[in-house]
């Protein structure tokens, strides 16, 4: 399975096209923003704001010192796998305090991917519960970041308490190729159900 051109979705008839909406959450900095936009044929919709000092004891900074920005709402893109499947991705919001958002961004969704960042864990405990609790499929994308221990697929299994079949794909979200490769895993796990 290949994605197409953004070229190839003008020219498909429409009335065949099969539109899958996927998810694309975790915790607060995990890299949902940088996947969608790694990802997407159109320039995608972001609803991010300036972190402030009013977050301060509000939202978790811990290993991401350096985040300047934060989604509010969600993210979206869009990309084309074939001239019959176009994927919609809508990225949630990290923050406990942003997640009234995920009940109406789920409604509808055939499957998620829920990124990791190793560094902060235990910010996959929340997301992993809402989906298994909701029985939409995930996938975990274990985001790589610069200067983060290294865990292998095992060893994350293993933290979360994950079922042996939830796939686990070991990611750089910055770039494009790696980010499609945690959405085809996706959708091959969504095939495989």
């Amino acid at each position: 399975m290949a994605f197409a051109d953004s070229d190839d979705f003008g020219s498909a008839d429409l009335q065949s096209v099969q539109a899958v909406k996927l998810l694309i959450a975790g915790g607060f900095g995990a890299g949902k923003t940088t996947l969608v936009t790694a990802v997407s044929e159109i320039t995608p919709l972001r609803t991010e704001e300036q972190v402030t000092e009013l977050s301060v004891g509000v939202d978790d900074l811990r290993g991401i010192e350096r985040k300047t920005t934060t989604t509010v709402a969600m993210d979206f893109g869009r990309i084309t796998i074939d001239s019959e499947i176009v994927l919609y991705l809508f990225g949630t919001p990290g923050q406990d305090r942003f997640w009234f958002m995920w009940d109406e961004l789920s409604t509808g969704a055939l499957g998620a991917v829920v990124l990791a960042d190793t560094r902060r864990l235990d910010a996959c405990f929340a997301p992993v519960d809402y989906f298994e609790s909701r029985g939409i499929p995930f996938v975990i994308g274990v985001n790589c970041f610069d200067g983060a221990d290294v865990y292998y697929e095992d060893e994350v299994r293993t933290a979360l308490e994950l079922p042996l079949d939830v796939p686990i794909v070991l990611c750089d979200v910055r770039s494009r190729e790696s980010a499609k490769q945690v959405l085809l895993r996706l959708v091959e796990h969504l095939m495989a159900r």
